[in-house]
C-alpha cells in the first residue's frame, strides 16, 4: 500500500466523519411543543473574565494593589508548600472604561527573564524582620516560574495569575510583596 494510497483514505475517512457529525449536530428549526424552549442570558460585563475561572465569593482577600491606568491586583493565597517554595495566587483586573496594555516594568529588568515576554518576573517580596529580599523563581531556562505571556486587558476583564518564590523561614509572619508599577502591599503568611 502505498503512502498516498494510505493517506487519501484517511482524509476520506475524516471527511466522512465530519459530515456525520454536523449532520447529528444540526438544531431542530422548532421546538416540539413537548419541550419547553430553553432561553440563555449573558452575564453581566463585571463577570466576564479572560484566562481561567474567577476565584470563589467566600476565598479571602489578602490584598488589593492599584496600578496604573485602571489595573488592580488582588491577592488571594500566599502559601507555603512542604517544598520549601511560596505561591502567591491572585487576580489582574482592568477596572478601567479602556484596554489597559500590562506594563514591561511588571517583568522586571533581568536580561534572561525580560527576554521570555511580558510576565510578572519583577515582582519581590520583602522580609524586613530578616532583611531579605526574595525574587521569583526561574527554571533551568530562566524562565520565571510566574504567569507570562501577559498583553493586555480589556475594560472589566481579569486574568488569574501566579507567581512562585523560595519560601522565608517558617518564623517569618509578614512580608511585603512589591510588583513594579503597583503600590506594595504586607501578606501574612499562613
Amino acid at each position: 500500500m502505498s503512502v498516498r494510497y494510505a493517506w487519501n483514505r484517511r482524509g476520506a475517512v475524516a471527511v466522512v466523519a465530519v459530515a456525520f457529525f454536523v449532520a447529528g449536530c444540526g438544531a431542530e428549526e422548532k421546538p416540539k411543543a413537548d419541550k419547553p424552549a430553553v432561553t440563555t442570558t449573558a452575564p453581566p460585563k463585571s463577570e466576564i473574565t479572560q484566562g481561567s475561572q474567577a476565584p470563589e465569593e467566600s476565598e479571602e482577600t489578602l490584598a488589593v494593589m492599584s496600578g496604573q491606568k485602571g489595573l488592580e491586583f488582588t491577592i488571594y493565597s500566599a502559601e507555603r508548600d512542604a517544598g520549601g517554595f511560596l505561591t502567591v495566587k491572585g487576580r489582574l483586573r482592568n477596572a478601567g472604561g479602556s484596554v489597559s496594555a500590562i506594563p514591561a516594568q511588571t517583568s522586571g529588568d533581568e536580561t534572561e527573564v525580560v527576554k521570555h515576554g511580558t510576565s510578572l518576573g519583577g515582582a519581590t517580596l520583602v522580609d524586613s524582620l530578616g532583611k531579605k529580599r526574595y525574587y521569583v523563581l526561574r527554571d533551568t531556562d530562566g524562565r520565571p516560574l510566574t504567569t507570562i505571556g501577559l498583553d493586555s486587558l480589556g475594560p472589566g476583564k481579569s486574568t488569574a495569575v501566579f507567581m512562585q518564590f523560595p519560601a522565608p523561614p517558617a518564623t517569618t509572619t509578614e512580608v511585603s510583596f512589591q510588583l513594579p508599577t503597583f503600590e506594595p502591599a504586607t501578606l501574612k503568611l499562613s
